[in-house]
């Protein structure tokens, strides 16, 4: 609908050689004011030194608009015009929810455009733990939104195979595995102490026995180290439905000689220059950088500056339309540096999108959930998700803007309730599957219904009126979450969508023996109801249960 609003009021503004640039429409937050509003005439009133009403009033008797779509246009406030949507539009609405389906929402916005989502990409040191929830399963419900507007995704994760934490993992092996045999062997100050390394060097041991004792081949125990632990990884994902198209190891940044490559670019363009020892990327005070940055160590180790510059140019090389990496509050300010060196090697840094989450904080009673990888007492995912169930960690973890800090309250997570947030819109869904099973019983012919049989007169009260307009507002609903990437606002839209149907089937008897055709229109409704609901559902990344 606002496509169509857009039109005509487009066409009315060039009738009167009046142009505004990004027009916009919102709901009011008043009924009595319509069901989209535009500020359009307020715009214009300052370039034109009149009164917002007066332009208003003449965009208004330009206007051409089909009467079946639009029952009303006034003006409303200091300027504002307001439209009233026809009844008959939203009635209409019910053939395209029930015959699009499941793809009831997707649009062509970003047709033959491709976008690459970056994200979890935890170092196989460990399981994946409580810190790590809060982006892994945004990243999931962000995947599919912008596949939902029309983009093809690539799923990407990126892991540093390399470095002093992989070399940390390798000592850490070495370490449980040769106090199998010798139990005074000391253990590195700086290792990993959680109990899946002692799984690892045990299963060495089972393997090798101690044919390894003498041995200084650090590397052996870093692999082994992180083949298990990707494993563990991996099988956290597979059960909350995380699935990666690409796994990007960093060293095949240097075998492939790409970081090389990059340094002797910022050589070649006098970006980059040394000083005691190390290379540093010389950063313009211009653009908010207090001082240049190193690139690489003296000891010769790139900082995470020069691999992450160099794993960014090779996705752009890849000729991605969008790119998106998913980090937490914790790269804020890292990334940008990143962004800069992308930048002044001659790249489209615009094509590249960051989305920054908040901390979270886990209620456990009255105490909170401290995260360590080296500490005896982490919590890891799966924990969690074994507690409280797979769609309950996606649910939670997505339920608030990712620029708020988040309490997650694990009881409240658990209970089985309509406090619970989720758990009230499955039941919502799961009611509407118990409607349609009483109307199997006694209105079996009712999943052979043709919609240009149904008499749209028979859909009048304000319930049903109501709720059709709340389902109709799907696709919009679906856009606007995926331009700002904030899946959260599909939960705002289904509460909505709930409350609107408890209150409909609360006022209107639904199967009616005695009024089998009224009761087949209410049945449309709640199919219509269903489908928004199991599509919205599959966009946050949860399930759609029929009994609860």
């Amino acid at each position: 609908m606002k496509e169509y609003l857009e039109k005509i009021l487009t066409e009315a503004l060039q009738k009167l050689n009046y142009a505004v640039k990004n027009i916009q429409f919102d709901k009011p937050k008043e009924e009595k004011f319509g069901d989209l509003s535009t500020n359009a005439a307020m715009l214009l009133a300052k370039e034109l030194k009149t009164s917002p009403r007066k332009i208003a009033e003449e965009i208004i008797n330009k206007l051409e608009y089909d009467n079946k779509l639009i029952s009303k246009v006034d003006i409303a406030g200091a300027g504002f015009i307001n439209f009233f949507i026809s009844d008959n539009f939203y009635k209409d609405n019910l053939t395209t929810i029930l015959g699009e389906k499941d793809d009831f929402g997707k649009s062509d916005l970003n047709k033959n455009k491709t976008a690459d989502l970056e994200w979890v990409s935890a170092n196989p040191t460990g399981p994946l733990h409580l810190g790590h929830g809060r982006g892994l399963c945004l990243g999931k419900a962000v995947a599919n939104l912008l596949e939902w507007t029309g983009y093809k995704v690539t799923r990407e994760y990126y892991y540093n195979d390399a470095g002093n934490q992989m070399n940390n993992l390798g000592k850490s092996v070495q370490a449980r595995y040769m106090q199998l045999i010798d139990p005074d062997f000391p253990f590195p100050e700086d290792g990993y102490v959680g109990d899946y390394v002692k799984d690892i060097a045990k299963i060495i041991y089972d393997e090798r026995k101690d044919s390894l004792k003498d041995s200084d081949d650090i590397d052996f125990f870093k692999k082994a180290g992180e083949n298990y632990n990707f494993k563990l990884i991996r099988k956290t994902l597979d059960t909350l439905g995380i699935h990666h198209d690409t796994y990007f190891n960093e060293s095949s940044l240097y075998e492939n000689k790409i970081i090389d490559n990059i340094l002797d670019e910022f050589k070649k363009r006098s970006l980059s220059y040394e000083n005691d020892g190390a290379i540093w990327l010389k950063m313009d005070p211009d653009e908010g950088f207090q001082k240049d940055k190193v690139i690489v160590k003296s000891s010769g180790e790139p900082t995470y500056r020069l691999p992450d510059i160099a794993y960014h140019v090779d996705k752009l090389n890849r000729g991605y339309d969008l790119i998106v990496d998913i980090f937490g509050s914790d790269h804020g300010d890292t990334y940008k540096e990143v962004l800069y060196g992308v930048q002044m090697l001659g790249y489209d840094s615009d094509k590249i999108k960051v989305i920054i989450h908040q901390m979270v904080t886990f209620k456990m009673g009255d105490e909170s959930v401290k995260m360590s990888k080296r500490s005896d007492n982490v919590v890891y995912l799966d924990d969690l998700v074994n507690d409280i169930s797979p769609d309950a960690t996606q649910f939670f973890f997505v339920m608030r803007g990712r620029n708020t800090h988040l309490d997650f309250d694990v009881a409240l997570a658990k209970e089985q309730s309509e406090k619970n947030p989720m758990y009230y819109l499955q039941y919502a869904h799961a009611r509407i599957c118990g409607i349609l099973r009483n109307a199997d019983d006694n209105i079996p012919d009712h999943k052979n219904l043709d919609l240009k049989k149904i008499d749209p007169e028979l859909i009048k009260s304000e319930d049903e009126i109501k709720l059709l307009k709340t389902l109709s507002r799907f696709p919009e609903e679906v856009e606007s979450s995926a331009e700002g990437f904030e899946p959260h606002k599909i939960i705002t839209y289904l509460n909505e969508v709930a409350e609107n149907f408890h209150r409909f089937y609360h006022n209107n008897r639904v199967v009616d023996l005695e009024n089998k055709e009224l009761s087949k229109a209410r049945l449309l409704i709640c199919l219509a109801t269903k489908q928004v609901f199991k599509n919205g559902f599959d966009i946050i990344g949860i399930s759609a249960p029929e009994r609860m």
